[in-house]
């Protein structure tokens, strides 16, 4: 007997098939039968006839390290339908150190409340290895499921003390010892380690103002841990400094794959930002270089909606790139921050930092900077600017004066990114960049994105730029395959973790962020968002019920449901890795069943335009051939490489299939495979060889035979 039955539910498996009404049971928290009408005898049994099934969001960017230990439920994400968490990120873990020190990194850089660090401070204990962390997390009664990265600014403060971690770069002793802890994190069950070049990410405590750790290595040490990664497949994340252009060049230069295999590497962040309005075209061709050319395995990250920050006065992460802001975000008091302010010259070093345009990712534009609290009343709902000209006065001037004034009792809010939706769009269409960046867990007081896929499939929904299938698998099987997680997917032998959605509401509007008084913080401010409820009819992990009609159970945080993520494990050899390196269709499908290659050829070439467009290249070749012999003008044939570009062109504009280079250049399976696709078209047979390859795949994928394996050389044209 079936534990539960999901009969009539239209069903998403998140690896972008097509939804089929499909019934779903059971059994042992996993999928034990997948039918079109199930008569095997269950405990419940469920109607969701007009309901979606789908698998549970995956969060790919979260900071919840010292949240899961008081409140393992993680409740503010699973009632938005996240059941996995990656946290970890941006080189700031638990998984070694003094709490203490762990603490003031934790505190500044991700603007956490002190009451929430003083909570964990009272029962936080320093592990001995990554092991003991590893296995207290799974001690633990996890909402939604784990999966955790080494933090490297935690490693090298662990290894160096923090006071050295904080300028010197490691000797050859201290290298050794990171190497060794980090290879132990790995084996442990570490999915990565995270590293972190922002120099903005900042100190609190003794060493207050100081970079983290992690800023201060050099670029031997993060290639020992990036080449540790290559060796176990492990992520690298990591955030670069976009005050120092060479900061990506060497992350570029970290994850190639020209002489070895290539880092699985995720970088934050791809945006459309304010401050530049041409910035968000550069991703799409620095990915396809990074891809394609250097033959690397990259993704960055976008958040799925407008990037909106509050902030209290002059306590913000916005001010941290500038040295003015430093010293104000310094100051450990009201009364500190008003001598500041006081001090001869401060305010025109405030006033000309503000003012310069190099290198500043923030807009700094008091005309879209909102005013959303202030003792003074009539200030509410103006911005800055529009207040500074009721005036007659100096906008910069008014802006000074009112964070000396109120300091944090002025509240404030401005859009830094992704506010324009057809660059949004563009960036959450690329096969490159993973929708994430939530943050969720961190900056509590300044943002709230834990509805992040949420918000895609509303988009998607609203706007038709994805399908659903294929919206849900951006926010499901595609992240957790990646990222090499067991989940995110649905199908026979997997894990229960799955949604009930009304279809109906997601035509609603992206929610707003609101703040509200959480209990967890003692009644501190977190901003979060609302409208899920409306959408999710339940929420399963692991076949247990956490929420039902859009309201959280007591058995969330109380009774295990998660589990603890560890990098899947695949038996294929490295020969076999590259016989579907040889044989990948796309980014998003790198495991199959085919054998022939015609197979392959047909998945990479759906697209009605690139199938036209390679149709054309057959008769560019063939014609210039023809005329080099009737004209008696061998000079065409140095025309032939056209032939290879309009296929590449088909491939760069319309269909980003996986291109081998010794196919775009010359190799009798391609040669073969056009010609054969040429009569195909011709003769109108195509389509069916197209059908049956899909089915067959489809067929598969479902069947759970594929493995979460990316290739050696992981590329798309």
């Amino acid at each position: 007997m079936l534990e539960l039955i999901i009969k009539n539910g239209l069903f998403f498996d998140g690896l972008g098939t097509p939804p089929r009404r499909c019934d779903m049971g059971i059994q042992d928290g996993k999928v034990a039968a997948l039918a079109p009408c199930l008569s095997q005898p269950a405990r419940e049994v469920r109607d969701a006839s007009d309901l979606w099934i789908t698998p549970g969001f995956v969060d790919i960017h979260t900071h919840y390290d010292l949240e899961v230990e008081m409140a393992p439920g993680l409740q503010e994400s699973v009632q938005h339908g996240v059941t996995t968490v990656i946290m970890g990120n941006c080189s700031l873990s638990i998984t070694l150190g003094d709490p203490t020190t762990l603490a003031n990194m934790f505190q500044r850089v991700e603007t956490l409340p002190t009451v929430l660090l003083h909570k964990w401070m009272q029962t936080a204990v320093a592990w001995h290895t990554p092991q003991e962390y590893v296995d207290h997390l799974r001690t633990l009664p996890l909402g939604p499921n784990v999966a955790a990265f080494l933090g490297h600014s935690a490693l090298r403060a662990h290894v160096m003390g923090l006071e050295r971690s904080l300028h010197a770069h490691a000797d050859t002793a201290e290298l050794t010892a990171m190497r060794r802890l980090a290879r132990a994190a790995l084996e442990a069950g570490c999915i990565g380690i995270s590293l972190d070049m922002l120099p903005w990410h900042r100190m609190s405590g003794v060493f207050c103002g100081r970079p983290l750790p992690s800023h201060h290595a050099s670029w031997q040490e993060y290639q020992m841990l990036a080449e540790l990664c290559r060796e176990y497949d492990a992520v690298v994340q990591v955030t670069p400094n976009p005050q120092n252009l060479w900061s990506l060049v060497a992350i570029i230069r970290m994850g190639q794959g020209l002489t070895h295999r290539p880092l699985r590497l995720t970088v934050l962040s791809a945006l459309d930002a304010v401050v530049d309005r041409r910035l968000w075209r550069v991703f799409a061709p620095l990915l396809f270089f990074c891809n394609t050319l250097l033959r690397g395995n990259v993704r960055f990250q976008t958040i799925p909606e407008p990037f909106t920050i509050y902030a209290d006065g002059p306590i913000t992460p916005l001010f941290e790139e500038f040295p003015s802001g430093v010293q104000l975000n310094n100051c450990p008091s009201r009364q500190a921050r008003q001598e500041l302010w006081s001090t001869p010259g401060f305010r025109d070093q405030f006033r000309r930092e503000w003012l310069a345009g190099w290198r500043k990712t923030f807009h700094r534009d008091l005309e879209c900077m909102d005013i959303v609290r202030c003792p003074d009343s009539r200030l509410v709902g103006t911005s800055f600017a529009v207040w500074a000209q009721g005036l007659g006065r100096d906008v910069v001037d008014v802006f000074m004066d009112l964070l000396t004034q109120y300091d944090t009792d002025l509240r404030w809010v401005a859009t830094g990114a992704n506010d324009r939706l057809a660059p949004r769009l563009a960036l959450l269409r690329q096969p490159y960049i993973l929708p994430g960046f939530s943050d969720a867990g961190a900056h509590v007081q300044n943002l709230g994105y834990y509805d992040g896929a949420i918000s895609l499939l509303k988009q998607a929904v609203t706007t038709g730029f994805l399908t659903p299938e294929q919206a849900v698998a951006r926010v499901t099987g595609e992240p957790a395959h990646w990222f090499r997680l067991n989940t995110g997917v649905l199908r026979l032998g997997a894990k229960a973790d799955f949604l009930l959605l009304r279809p109906e509401a997601l035509r609603a509007p992206l929610s707003p962020q609101v703040a509200i008084h959480d209990p967890l913080l003692d009644g501190a401010t977190r901003m979060v968002k609302r409208g899920s409820q409306q959408l999710l009819e339940a929420v399963y992990i692991g076949g247990t019920p956490v929420l039902q009609q859009g309201q959280v159970l007591e058995t969330l945080g109380r009774e295990p449901c998660g589990t603890v993520l560890t990098l899947s494990a695949t038996s294929r050899t490295q020969s076999m890795i590259r016989s579907i390196a040889r044989h990948c269709i796309n980014a998003k499908i790198v495991d199959h069943p085919f054998t022939d290659y015609w197979d392959v050829f047909v998945l990479k070439h759906q697209n009605p335009y690139n199938i036209a467009l390679h149709v054309l290249g057959v008769l560019i070749f063939y014609g210039l051939l023809l005329g080099a012999r009737l004209l008696h003008t061998p000079w065409l044939l140095w025309c032939l490489p056209l032939s290879q570009f309009v296929g590449l062109l088909g491939h760069y504009s319309f269909e980003r299939s996986h291109i081998d280079w010794r196919d775009a250049v010359f190799s009798w399976r391609a040669s073969r495979c056009l010609n054969k696709m040429f009569y195909r078209v011709m003769t109108g047979q195509y389509g069916d060889d197209m059908r049956r390859a899909l089915a067959a795949l489809q067929t598969y994928q479902q069947s759970g035979q594929a493995v979460s394996t990316a290739p050696e050389h992981n590329v798309e044209a």
